[in-house]
């Protein structure tokens, strides 16, 4: 990799460079700061065991962003409510209640009733692109699969999911460290209108409730046997929380192994001879190219890390890109090799704060590359892939290719 200056980095005016490659920085942060204090008194930290460290320990690193985004957001404004109120950025007793009631939705059981409708759909989105001679694999594949499950989650109706991803790209994109006035405008109404969405959503579930074995929503509704129940804010938030965590990530890993694999031919190749080797080419995509590239916390207290002494209530950026191409963790890490054992990547965070649809992740991950494998064994990205121009999230916006040889 190139040698890269990151004397006075800072991420929240990131260079062009970074945006194209963050990869070099990473090396460089891992090499000469791995603990490096930003412009706004905030720290950037790239070591894995140091994320390790802090995934695990709520006491010290607390998730909370009640502070944090009040001069981002502004409080009371929508984003405000919205990301001060999922599941990712709460600490408990909140962050408990919250997430035994979704894991209470999402237990292996559930996500094994699952597979059959998430065959279904990737078969249906194979069939319509088999049709044209030039595909984008994000538009016509990647971004429609995880869409239609958390819509069959949710049980949203067929007819009313066009927003759907819209309104989560809007949400997310407001949570980079870079924001214009108009992407927190669009995220605003995003929420807004999401919201209304959901409210009634809401009201006719309530009146018609569906098979909590398979409806989460309705599951979320009714909460647990214990009696613990989500006040109607927190319903309406983490449903909008499900959509977005499941939506961008998982299209992000889709298209990012299939482009991985297209530009790694010899990986390609052994995955082919061996299929059995999907899994852990789903994990080595999970950490080579981590969908979700940077986590928070924030310190409650005075902390010392890596010899850096670290006073209370700073902000942490937890660069997981960086983090899983740790030389101290991953030999050889800027090879992208999928049969990698072990992979302690960090791509779903860790602790008590885990992605709680990590499993079901997995699963739309494996059936996704699989079955598109087995379909179009010869397909080949053509010219105009274009990066998703975010940093906290990594992905592509479009990935063109035929689906024979090009």
């Amino acid at each position: 990799m190139p040698d890269i200056d990151i004397t006075g980095f800072d991420l929240s005016q990131p260079s062009a460079d970074f945006r194209a490659d963050p990869f070099p920085f990473y090396a460089a942060f891992l090499r000469e700061a791995p603990v490096l204090r930003q412009p706004d008194g905030s720290v950037l930290l790239s070591r894995h065991a140091d994320l390790d460290r802090i995934y695990r320990d709520t006491n010290l690193f607390r998730s909370d962003k009640s502070e944090v985004f009040a001069p981002k957001f502004g409080r009371g404004t929508p984003l405000y409510e919205h990301h001060t109120t999922s599941l990712v950025f709460s600490d408990p007793p909140l962050h408990t209640r919250v997430r035994k009631i979704m894991t209470s939705a999402l237990t292996p059981r559930a996500i094994a009733r699952m597979e059959p409708g998430l065959v279904a759909a990737v078969d249906a989105l194979l069939d319509q692109m088999e049709a044209h001679a030039q595909v984008d694999l994000i538009e016509d594949y990647a971004a429609a699969i995880p869409i239609q499950i958390i819509g069959n989650l949710l049980d949203v109706p067929h007819e009313e999911r066009a927003p759907l991803r819209d309104w989560s790209l809007a949400i997310l994109g407001a949570l980079e460290p870079d924001l214009s006035a108009e992407e927190m405008a669009r995220g605003n109404r995003a929420v807004e209108a999401f919201l209304t969405y959901l409210r009634d959503l809401v009201a006719r579930r309530r009146a018609r409730p569906g098979n909590p074995e398979t409806d989460v929503l309705t599951r979320l509704i009714n909460g647990t046997p214990e009696g613990e129940q989500l006040s109607e804010i927190e319903l309406l938030q983490n449903c909008i929380f499900i959509l977005n965590a499941g939506h961008e990530t998982t299209t992000n890993l889709i298209g990012n192994a299939l482009a991985l694999l297209h530009d790694h031919p010899d990986q390609l190749a052994r995955l082919m001879d061996d299929p059995a080797l999907v899994t852990p080419m789903i994990e080595e995509a999970l950490r080579y190219l981590s969908p979700n590239q940077l986590g928070n916390r924030e310190t409650t207290a005075t902390v010392e890390i890596g010899g850096v002494e670290i006073g209370p209530g700073t902000n942490l950026h937890l660069c997981i890109g960086a983090a899983n191409r740790d030389p101290e963790v991953f030999a050889d890490p800027d090879r992208f090799d999928v049969a990698r054992k072990p992979n302690r990547h960090l791509a779903f965070a860790g602790g008590p704060h885990i992605c709680v649809g990590l499993t079901l992740a997995r699963l739309e991950g494996r059936i996704a590359v699989a079955r598109f494998l087995e379909r179009f064994p010869e397909y080949h990205l053509l010219d105009g892939r274009a990066a998703g121009g975010r940093i906290r999230f990594r992905g592509y916006a479009a990935l063109p290719a035929r689906l024979g040889k090009g």
